[in-house]
């Protein structure tokens, strides 16, 4: 049985309200202010909340803002009930996160189907966070242990090898095989600074006040030497300097040094990755009134539709037939921060022949 709080100052209209969705099967839990009801959608957390906009002590505004201020009810259904229908009084509780409203007088069937509408529409986004979560934990448990078992189970055979053998083998073996450990302790390095990254950022996403304070931090970094610093590395790490092409204009842009590398770092990486040698990795950068527009284009296998629509944290496509290492963190971490910067992210693929990412970055 579903919970309706009913914050209303009227007692009349309060308990016609009581009486109509108690004999609809509801359960009913009611206030007679604002400052009531707020302490029993706190305590009880209902299923929605009808609320009448104009009350003493504290009105439905009010109650609203502190509702939505609170991550334990933030997400409960709400609708007003008001005698007033200004279009100003209806666009401030829609900023606010009004659900919905109910002008006074109002018959029995507008109100239950209001109810039942906005029930459902909760129901809806539940089940699709609980698939959401369902398929990101399927996702882990056959990403994850994977990513972190490659590289430790190189570090752990080498290193077994080492201890063993050690007297028995030439110094320039040795010297491999310890560069080899090495490599693989970088990689599973960088594996868990992108897991807990991908991790803060989900959590920022989640924090308005937390993410508004990361917006308003005024950070700035110069495009051109960072992002051909980061590609110049990427290159020549992969033994492909001839492959890189850049045209970048130099200009200035509202985000972090850190923040522009990292997610330039991911982009080429990802280029570099899923490209073959002696194909070009281009980097094109231009400064336009909408931003600093850069995109990174490679020839590589590329990406069907739906697999960029479906781009998220541990999520690598066709592992089965690539055996490129990778939690699909990358991608999903660089995507988030140019949008939390308020920048555009998008992707633009011909399956077999060419990727194109391309990012807006506010100036």
């Amino acid at each position: 049985m579903k919970t309706i709080l009913i914050i209303e100052d009227e007692s009349t209209v309060r308990n016609n309200i009581q009486e109509i969705l108690e004999l609809s099967d509801f359960h009913t839990l009611v206030a007679e202010n604002g400052t009531q009801g707020l302490r029993l959608a706190q305590d009880k957390n209902p299923d929605l909340i009808l609320c009448d906009l104009m009350m003493p002590e504290l009105d439905g505004y009010g109650v609203l803002a502190a509702l939505r201020q609170d991550i334990s009810t933030a997400t409960i259904p709400f609708i007003f009930l008001t005698a007033r229908a200004e279009r100003s009084d209806l666009r401030r509780g829609m900023e606010l996160g009004a659900n919905d409203y109910l002008t006074k007088p109002f018959q029995t069937d507008e109100l239950l189907q209001a109810i039942n509408t906005r029930l459902d529409q909760q129901s809806l986004a539940k089940e699709k966070t609980q698939q959401a979560l369902d398929n990101l934990s399927s996702t882990i448990s056959k990403s994850l242990p994977h990513e972190i078992n490659t590289p430790l189970n190189h570090i752990l055979g080498l290193s077994t090898l080492l201890i063993e053998e050690y007297e028995k083998l030439e110094d320039d073996e040795n010297l491999e095989m310890l560069k080899s450990i090495h490599d693989a302790g970088l990689m599973l390095h960088r594996l868990t600074i992108n897991f807990l990254m991908y991790a803060d950022l989900q959590l920022l996403v989640s924090n308005p006040n937390k993410l508004a304070d990361f917006k308003n931090n005024h950070a700035k970094s110069f495009t051109k030497s960072t992002i051909e610093n980061v590609a110049v590395k990427i290159a020549k790490d992969a033994n492909r300097e001839a492959d890189l092409s850049i045209n970048i204009l130099d200009t200035i842009v509202k985000i972090s040094e850190v923040n522009l590398s990292k997610i330039v770092e991911e982009i080429i990486g990802n280029a570099f990755k899923f490209s073959q040698p002696n194909t070009t990795v281009e980097i094109v950068g231009s400064s336009h009134n909408y931003g600093f527009d850069l995109s990174v284009i490679n020839q590589g296998r590329g990406m069907l539709k739906e697999q960029i629509a479906n781009i998220g944290g541990y999520v690598q496509f066709e592992r089965k037939f690539y055996e490129q290492q990778g939690s699909g963190l990358g991608l999903s971490i660089a995507k988030k921060l140019v949008e939390i910067h308020d920048g555009k992210f998008s992707i633009e693929s011909i399956p077999g022949k060419q990727t194109i990412i391309r990012m807006v970055i506010p100036q």
